[in-house]
């Protein structure tokens, strides 16, 4: 069995503990928070990761280095981007609604992630100028 393979079980059946652990923990009113979240989060990046890029040594995929994925992942960066600032204008949203105010982090994080990539192009931009 491929590395990868075996990365992918591991990270996949971790996660599965996690969430359900944290799913058990929520059902019978224990507080969960950002030790769930920062767990949860990791193990998923990694079980993605696992999935997505192949190995030098194996040649079992695309890898990160090559140009396809490069591509891939500039493609998907931007992509990324732009499905969070529509979860956090979403979050503005519906935290308005519940609560008819405006949370003040939310907004500012909201407008900071409206500005980060032009603002990070510009600043990109300007190492080839």
């Amino acid at each position: 069995m491929k590395t990868r393979t075996i990365g992918t079980i591991i990270f996949g059946l971790a996660s599965i503990v996690v969430v359900g652990f944290t799913i058990y923990k929520i059902s019978i009113g224990k507080e969960t928070g950002l030790n769930e979240v920062i767990t949860i989060g990791a193990l998923l990046i990694g079980f993605f990761s696992t999935m997505t890029w192949g190995t030098k040594e194996e040649k079992d995929g695309i890898l990160q280095d090559e140009e396809l994925g490069q591509r891939i992942t500039e493609k998907s960066s931007k992509i990324s981007y732009f499905l969070l600032t529509l979860f956090i204008f979403a979050a503005v949203f519906i935290d308005n609604i519940l609560n008819e105010t405006l949370n003040i982090l939310l907004l500012l994080l909201l407008g900071l992630s409206m500005i980060t990539l032009p603002f990070i192009e510009y600043l990109y931009s300007r190492k080839y100028q």
